[in-house]
């Protein structure tokens, strides 16, 4: 039997002030890890169902008229659909217009999809049917069953009477681009535009393929198919990701990254400091101990791996109780929204909560292995107790 691990096994770390602490710290840590992936998710998945990972625009793309159509099959699309990481390939018609309520008006850019949300909403025998943003709906006093007089303006001015079938909640409500969304035929009519006659296509990728590195390769691989593929009567079309278009939104998803690293590693040196005095008292109080242990015949390394395992131990137990009480905030959380934002400061109105398990299974290990790094300091000291005066003092 391993002298060092019956010894462990009969030493006790002493209070419950260290597990607590290492507790609140892998809740603190697993907490931030799955907030950070939460609003990464949330936003990358608001903005894929909003306007699709990667855009093939043409050129002269013009939201106001109905001058500049693309085909909706072009001679390459298979080719794009076939990449590894795509996950469709759909046509979308989009076209400014100006809605009026009661003598107020707003801009809104509408957006033509197949199987609209608003017509899947039970809007089968509703014509022109719209799904609108919550915030064009509170700008507006719009609610389901409303009608939105809507004027679009072009070389003549159209004007359509829209149904309000259902509001959503978009991570783009806090910008300037209000998209309300619509069938797709009923905007091609609008233009006169034929079936395979639509603004643009919309690429959507994969969730494991919506990474900064896999969009850019899918990007440029896709440029690259369009410019080789392309025929002479067909629009040419630049594929432009989302990452382009919205900068601003992936920039302060780097910086909430950042954020989390630094509350990674504050969180471990708290915890790993406070096992180090845990330490040291627990040294201090078996001072007698390690000097009989040494006047035994055992060596400084192995009475600190006494020690040692003795403190994993109670980092072990700490950890498992932080990430019990991580997990289950992250479940009620996920299921309830309790804790609510402002969504004009951060995309969403909630607290979005995603349980990484690589991610968080990668953060305990690392803040585990710092801590037992940590804790080799104050095992020092045990190589400067001289057994013949702690044993004659005992």
């Amino acid at each position: 039997m391993d002298a060092s691990g019956f010894i462990a096994g009969r030493m006790r770390f002493g209070g419950s002030i260290a597990v607590v602490s290492i507790a609140v710290s892998f809740f603190v840590m697993i907490i931030a890890v799955s907030v950070s992936s939460g609003f990464r998710q949330e936003i990358r998945d608001g903005i894929s169902s909003c306007t699709g990972d990667i855009q093939l625009m043409p050129v002269d793309m013009n939201w106001i008229s109905e001058d500049s159509p693309v085909s909706a099959v072009p001679g390459y699309l298979g080719a794009i659909d076939s990449l590894p990481g795509v996950s469709s390939v759909s046509p979308a018609v989009y076209r400014a217009g100006i809605i009026k309520k009661d003598g107020e008006i707003h801009g809104a850019v509408f957006k033509g999809v197949e199987n609209a949300p608003s017509v899947a909403a039970g809007a089968d025998s509703v014509k022109l049917g719209v799904s609108i943003p919550s915030r064009l709906a509170t700008l507006l006093g719009l609610s389901p069953g409303d009608r939105m007089l809507t004027y679009f303006i072009g070389e003549a001015v159209k004007v359509r009477n829209f149904n309000v079938v259902s509001v959503y909640e978009g991570v783009m409500d806090n910008s300037d681009e209000l998209v309300v969304i619509a069938d797709i035929k009923d905007l091609q009519r609008l233009n006169g535009w034929d079936e395979n006659e639509v603004s643009m296509l919309e690429v959507s990728l994969a969730p494991h393929a919506r990474d900064a590195a896999s969009m850019s390769r899918i990007t440029a691989e896709i440029g690259e198919i369009v410019l080789e593929r392309q025929g002479d009567d067909e629009d040419t079309l630049i594929p432009t990701s989302v990452m382009d278009r919205y900068p601003q939104i992936f920039d302060w998803l780097s910086l909430l990254d950042f954020n989390v690293f630094v509350i990674l590693i504050l969180m471990t040196v708290v915890a790993g400091f406070n096992m180090v005095s845990g330490l040291l008292i627990m040294l201090f109080r078996n001072i007698p101990t390690i000097g009989t242990l040494k006047s035994l015949g055992m060596t400084d390394r192995m009475i600190a791996k006494v020690f040692l395992r003795v403190s994993s131990k109670v980092v072990l137990k700490g950890m498992l109780a932080g990430n019990a009480l991580a997990l289950a905030f992250c479940l009620i959380q996920g299921r309830t929204h309790l804790i609510r934002l402002n969504p004009e400061n951060y995309f969403v109105s909630f607290v979005p909560v995603h349980v990484n398990v690589p991610a968080v299974i990668a953060a305990d290990i690392a803040a585990f292995a710092v801590i037992l790094l940590i804790l080799l300091i104050p095992c020092l000291f045990i190589s400067r107790i001289d057994p013949s005066k702690t044993v004659r003092a005992q």
